[in-house]
Formats: C-alpha cells, sequence, structure tokens
C-alpha cells in the first residue's frame, strides 16, 4: 500500500531576508504561483548584511546594476550605493512583489531535521520572545550567507586590556563613536577598512591603515554616466539590460584577465594608485605579495581612499603588531602608532547554513562530507539548496541564478507529483575532488573544512564563472541522471558520506 504524504506546513522554508532570500522569493512567488513560502528571519528588519553593517561609509562593493536583481533593476543613481539606499532598494522590492506577509520577522531557525518517512524537513524556531516553535517544510532554502551575524574575526592582541580607549569591530559599529579630532588606527586593509579609512577621515579623524600585507586596489567612479545617458534615451528595462549585460561581461573580463596576466594587471593598478596618490604614493605599501584577484579587489569609489591619504588625513603603515599600550599600537619593529580609536577590521568569521543545526532522520549533517551540485545543492540530501555567490562577482548573480534552477525543481515536482529531489552521489562516484580554493582570502581559508567539497566534474562542483554557469544551468536537463525525482520517500543508497575519506 502506498504510503499517504501529507501536507507540511509549507512548499518552501527560505532562512534569511537578505538579497539571496528575497532573491528566491520573488522567483517563487512569480514562477511557482501556488506554493506556499515564507522567509524566516532572526533580526527585527530585513536585508542581512545591509541592516547589520552599519559603520561609516558602509557601501557596495560590485556595482549596483549587477548587485541589484535582475528582475528588479537598479534606479538609483550611484552606481556604487551606500548601505541605506540598499536598505530601501530592497524594502522596495519586497513591496514590488508583495513578499511583506511572507517574512516571518524575529524567528530564529535552530534545527532542521529531513524526515524522510513524512518528506519533508522540520524545523525548530526561536520567535522574539524565546519560545520554541515547530515547523515543516517540504523544500528547504539556505539564503542566510556565509559568515557569522553573532561574531567577528577577532583575533586577540597582546596588551588590548591596556588600551585606554574603544576598540572597535566594524560589524557591531557604536553608533554613538564620535571620532572627530581623534586619532584612529585601523588595523586591516580589506574592503571594510578601505571603506572606513575615507569616512573617518571626512568626520574629523586622522586615521592610520595598518596592514600586515598590502591590497589591490581599483578606483571607480560612484557614478555610471554610460548608464545614466542610456537610461535617458532608451526604454528603462532595455536600458537596464544593456547595463547589466555591459558590467557582467567586463568584469568577467578584467578578472580572467587578471589571472592570466597577473603581472600586467598589476602594473597597471599601480600606475593607476601611483597617479591618484601623487607625492603620497609608497610602492611598497601598494605592491600585495599576490596577484590581482587571487583574493577580492578592493574598489575605491572615486577614490576617496586615496584623496583622504593625498591630503594627509589618513596614511598607510605597513607592520605587524607586537602589543597594544594605553597610547597606541607599538609594531614589531619598534615604531609607535598613536591612537585614540583602535578599529579592528580585521574579516569575517566564516560559518555555514546560518549555524542551524542539520540532520536527517535524526543523525547529524556535516556540510563538509557532502559535495556541490550544480552550484546550490548538495549530494544526498533531498530537497534542500544553498546559497553561496560569487567571490569574483557581485553576490546578487549567483543568488539569480540558483532561484532560477530551484523555481524549475519546484515547477517540475509539481508537474510530476514528485515530492523528493535527491542529487544522488554513490560510493562509487570515482570523482576527483578539487577544494582548492579560488582565493586566499582569510576568512575562506580559515573556515575551508567547514564548506561542502568540489571536483572536477562541473555538474559536482561550486564554480565561479558566472556566464558559464549561466550557460550550463539553462542548457543543462533537471532528469540529468543525477538528481533523482521520488513520488514516495525512498532510503537513499548508503552513501550519504560517501567522499569523507578523501583527505582536502
Amino acid at each position: 500500500m502506498a504510503m499517504t504524504i501529507h501536507a507540511p506546513d509549507l512548499d518552501v522554508a527560505i532562512i534569511g531576508a537578505g538579497i539571496s532570500g528575497i532573491s528566491m522569493a520573488a522567483h517563487i512567488a512569480r514562477d511557482c504561483p501556488g506554493h506556499r513560502f515564507a522567509l524566516l528571519e532572526r533580526r527585527a528588519s530585513l536585508g542581512g548584511t545591509w541592516d547589520l553593517f552599519r559603520y561609516p561609509g558602509v557601501r557596495s562593493d560590485s556595482d549596483m546594476h549587477t548587485l541589484g536583481f535582475g528582475f528588479a533593476p537598479w534606479r538609483g543613481a550611484d552606481a556604487i550605493a551606500d548601505g541605506a539606499a540598499i536598505r530601501d532598494y530592497l524594502n522596495e522590492t519586497v513591496s514590488l512583489f508583495d513578499l511583506d506577509r511572507h517574512i516571518r520577522r524575529n524567528t530564529r531557525v535552530t534545527a532542521a531535521d529531513w524526515d524522510s518517512a513524512a518528506a519533508c524537513w522540520r524545523l525548530v524556531l526561536i520567535d522574539a520572545a524565546g519560545a520554541e516553535q515547530r515547523l515543516t517544510a517540504r523544500f528547504l532554502v539556505l539564503a542566510s550567507g556565509y559568515y557569522d551575524h553573532d561574531a567577528a574575526h577577532d583575533p586577540p592582541l597582546a596588551g588590548e586590556q591596556d588600551f585606554a580607549g574603544p576598540i572597535v569591530l566594524p560589524q557591531f559599529w557604536p553608533q554613538d563613536l564620535d571620532v572627530a579630532g581623534r586619532q584612529v588606527v585601523v588595523i586591516g586593509s580589506g574592503a571594510t577598512a578601505a571603506t572606513l579609512v575615507p569616512a573617518l577621515a571626512q568626520r574629523g579623524a586622522q586615521v592610520t591603515m595598518l596592514q600586515r600585507t598590502p591590497t589591490w586596489f581599483i578606483a571607480s567612479p560612484r557614478q555610471d554616466r554610460l548608464a545614466q545617458l542610456l537610461h535617458r534615451v532608451l526604454p528603462a528595462r532595455l536600458a537596464a539590460r544593456l547595463v547589466r549585460a555591459r558590467n557582467i561581461r567586463l568584469g568577467a573580463w578584467f578578472y580572467n584577465r587578471a589571472r592570466r596576466a597577473p603581472d600586467k594587471v598589476g602594473a597597471w593598478l599601480k600606475r593607476r594608485a601611483a597617479r591618484a596618490l601623487g607625492p603620497a604614493w609608497n610602492e611598497a605599501a601598494f605592491t600585495p605579495p599576490y596577484g590581482p584577484w587571487q583574493q577580492r579587489l578592493c574598489l575605491v569609489p572615486d577614490g576617496d581612499l586615496f584623496a583622504a591619504i593625498r591630503a594627509g588625513q589618513a596614511r598607510v603603515v605597513t607592520g605587524h603588531i607586537a602589543r597594544i599600550e594605553a597610547g597606541g599600537v607599538v609594531l614589531a619593529d619598534g615604531q609607535r602608532l598613536p591612537a585614540d580609536v583602535i578599529v579592528k577590521a580585521t574579516g569575517l568569521k566564516l560559518a555555514v547554513a546560518g549555524k542551524i543545526a542539520l540532520s536527517r532522520d535524526g543523525v547529524a549533517v556535516n556540510l563538509a562530507d557532502h559535495v556541490n551540485y550544480k552550484d546550490c545543492m548538495l549530494s544526498n540530501l533531498p530537497n534542500l539548496v544553498q546559497v553561496f555567490g560569487y567571490l569574483n562577482a557581485s553576490w546578487t548573480l549567483r543568488a539569480d541564478l540558483v532561484a532560477t534552477f530551484t523555481t524549475r525543481v519546484l515547477a517540475h515536482m509539481a508537474r510530476t507529483g514528485t515530492h523528493v529531489a535527491t542529487p544522488v552521489l554513490g560510493a562509487d562516484h570515482g570523482l576527483e575532488m578539487d577544494d582548492t580554493p579560488a582565493f586566499s582570502s582569510g576568512y575562506l581559508l580559515r573556515g575551508q573544512a567547514m564548506l561542502p567539497r568540489s571536483s572536477t566534474d562541473r555538474r559536482w562542483r561550486l564554480n565561479h564563472d558566472y556566464l558559464a554557469d549561466r550557460a550550463f544551468l539553462a542548457k543543462d536537463p533537471l532528469e540529468d541522471g543525477v538528481l533523482r525525482f521520488d513520488r514516495a520517500p525512498q532510503p537513499l543508497a548508503p552513501a550519504p558520506d560517501c567522499v569523507i575519506d578523501t583527505p582536502r
């Protein structure tokens, strides 16, 4: 006798109401009418990163014509937008697609267990009052990003307790901190530091950016004149499509050029920085020990970082910290950097699956024991999608691709009357693992052991080539001999952790 499959509370539970979650929800609302879905957001407001990060100057580090959604083009004047403008855009998108009624705020998902007998995910939630609730969903989408919202990467520094002033983490910026007339040391030289330094200088601080190693920077206009021209002379939808296509292709070309000819691209970047800095140019401070795009390139809108340095409001110092003392930072070479405020822009702490305890039929799931499938699903884990955006392009490009693929899967299941979609990987898979990080960023290297695996087989990897990925996902059939669709719950072949013995 066939088992009766009872309808769960939701067809799709989406964890997180940031860029990834909103993209997924909008695609489902548009392309899968009749599907019941909810965005489960732990914070009181939507926006994810853009609601959490409130440090001075916070802005996009990709152009908004690609960081914006393909289905809701960016209309703002600035191509490099500040955090408030991005929050407004996300709220407008939610209103446009009537998504607010699907968002459950102040709802933290602590656990998710796949129940094979019922063919659904069983979620444990904590609401704003701290009460535990239960929810079932046929499909689970992990759209909460890749870093820990509760903790930054905060390496201890000798003598921190002796410092007379505040030590600040950008992720938890105190909104009442006044830096006017004060000396600020910003530890770090990544995107956050490059944003903070000119913003703090503009607020009247004298800023020192203390870097252990230099970073590659590229200046770009905050406003895109070509985009503005096209919007004046063409219909809005056509103009947006052309600008987005141009920026995607230009970004892909530059990334590939940097990886193929790092010395030439590095020399070009240094010439541009030298022209922008003039007499303040210091080649050693702007020559990283790695090639361009081996870590994410730092964007400098309107050259604001270079302008602050050239004006004498900021400087760059390279060195290793020996200790912190009451009045500032002491370097290993004996140099002292006076400080009234220290900012530790030392990076993110990686977190997977929104720190949700995942399990299957009561047995804990470790995502690092599974292999990426088509950039978003995982081997032998049913009805599960995760969104991990591009590192060499706008995050949203991947979010939109994953949402499009997911709605195709959902629509196929609705047409065929199936309940379960599982990328099946047998114990004799024969895949060649390829876990070499595409980038040498610190947070990726620190958290690599937490991440799902990748292989050299295109289906079984997390790829970082948007144009190729878009073409592949559109062309490759859903029923590809790997993704199995079942009408009733069936046990998988006993190979849930079949790659765990393959060393990274």
